[in-house]
């Protein structure tokens, strides 16, 4: 074996091995509706996170939901902030081990994809 050949090894062992992995989603959903996520590698220093925003917009009252890796000072936090015109409040959760940040709601269909999609253009649209 090449000394950069185990030098290549040893590079990837190092960048795999202790990475929290967590699900991030790829736009965020409106409840129930399941986002469209996959698997990170997170840095070090960050945790899992869980994100739900609720706000109204008119009539229209909704719930946003949202994944991913998060610095500890995000992590179990709640107050309330503006989107595009819109106070949403919002509370934050994380935990420290490996997808623990995986959604139980309803299952993702590319109708609920499609439908997610629209209802956040129409909501955020001026």
């Amino acid at each position: 074996m090449t000394t950069s050949t185990i030098f290549l090894s040893l590079m990837l062992l190092l960048q795999s091995g202790d990475s929290l992995k967590c699900y991030t989603c790829l736009f965020p959903t409106i409840s129930p509706l399941e986002c469209l996520k996959f698997p990170v590698s997170c840095p070090p220093s960050e945790r899992c996170l869980t994100s739900t925003a609720s706000g109204r917009k008119g009539d229209f009252q909704f719930v946003l939901r949202e994944r991913g890796c998060a610095i500890n000072s995000l992590c179990d936090t709640s107050g309330q902030r503006s989107t595009l015109g819109i106070n949403v409040t919002f509370h934050n959760t994380c935990c420290d081990t490996d997808l623990c940040n995986a959604a139980t709601a309803g299952k993702l269909t590319l109708g609920s994809v499609l439908l997610s999609s629209l209802l956040l253009f129409i909501l955020f649209h001026p």
